[in-house]
């Protein structure tokens, strides 16, 4: 069964890129569209490609808070290699074929168990949604826009308030998921290798303590709004960076909009969803079609080659250089 939903949802995956993809070439001029691309400016797009990648090391940097306030004692490098070659992987195979190999396949050179690594996972993911929620009503305030065709605003500001208030009630006080955790408890009783996926739920629930207890989170806070101010700086360049677009500060409304947008299931590097929704509200920002979508592949170039290639590497050196002998995890 979990075999067929995985290539239902792959498949559903393709359809909804395809479409979407399609929606974006039925509305635009594709010649006037590869001709805004030709006229973009190299200077300010390497600018946001530096920016991008300071943004990253205060993503890894936030990932090494997770793991030495889950105990275990490795280096910035040590982290930087594993992160990076999970978003590459994330771009290009399904599944979050990058988050499987962060949480089980570099274990043994970093020392660390699948509980501990799923638990950042979590933690992560719930920052980069508070961070994004955040940002969304920030933009939606600031340019007061008719954005009627994408959400609706007669409920969106409370719903925002109440969404941003719950993942950062669960960030500082993960005692509110003791029900769920103790339900998937009961359930991993009944699977095989029961005693192991204990193991590592118990262990997933101390790292989840551990990175609220004291100033960590607050910490953590820090650097995710480190990252995402930089990324918003990256869409902001991409847009300088096209002469056509009129009103480049709509990009600061693409960024929450098109991240939301990789919720819907789509391909690896979440083509299609990500340019059709970036697009449309780049347009609502008071930019023409043509120059919204060039803005939205250019800038879906401009974060999809960097971590993909950075990553890549990584995983080719060290695949050329043969795996370590498996350690046991530092607890703390």
């Amino acid at each position: 069964m979990s075999r067929v939903y995985r290539i239902a949802r792959l498949l559903l995956g393709v359809l909804l890129a395809v479409v979407f993809i399609h929606q974006i070439l039925r509305q635009v001029d594709l010649t006037r569209v590869v001709t805004i691309l030709r006229e973009a400016r190299p200077s300010l797009l390497v600018a946001a490609v530096a920016v991008l990648s300071v943004g990253y090391i205060c993503r890894i940097a936030r990932w090494h808070t997770m793991l030495r306030q889950s105990g275990h004692q490795l280096t910035f490098t040590e982290c930087a290699g594993p992160l990076l070659a999970s978003f590459a992987a994330n771009n290009v195979l399904p599944f979050r074929a990058g988050d499987l190999l962060r949480s089980f396949i570099f274990n043994d050179r970093m020392r660390t168990t699948p509980g501990v690594v799923l638990a950042t996972l979590f933690v992560e993911r719930l920052l980069d949604l508070l961070m994004v929620i955040v940002l969304l009503g920030v933009a939606l305030g600031v340019f007061r826009l008719d954005v009627g065709r994408l959400i609706d605003l007669s409920y969106t500001g409370p719903l925002l308030l109440v969404f941003a208030a719950t993942v950062l009630l669960v960030l500082l006080r993960p005692r509110v998921l003791q029900p769920l955790i103790r339900l998937l408890a009961c359930v991993s009783r009944r699977l095989p290798a029961a005693a192991r996926l204990q193991a590592e739920l118990d262990k997933a629930t101390h790292s989840l303590t551990d990175m609220a207890r004291g100033s960590a989170m607050w910490r953590l806070i820090g650097w995710s709004v480190a990252a995402w101010v930089l990324e918003g700086v990256v869409y902001t360049l991409t847009a300088w960076a096209l002469p056509s677009v009129a009103a480049p500060m709509g990009a600061a409304l693409t960024m929450p909009v098109g991240t939301l947008a990789t919720l819907i299931p789509s391909t690896p590097g979440y083509f299609g969803t990500f340019d059709y929704f970036t697009a449309q509200a780049m347009a609502l920002a008071g930019n023409d079609l043509a120059s919204a979508a060039a803005f939205a592949f250019l800038v879906h170039l401009v974060l999809w080659v960097p971590p993909t290639v950075a990553g890549g590497l990584y995983m080719l050196l060290r695949s050329s250089a043969g795996t370590p002998p498996k350690t046991e995890a530092t607890s703390g």
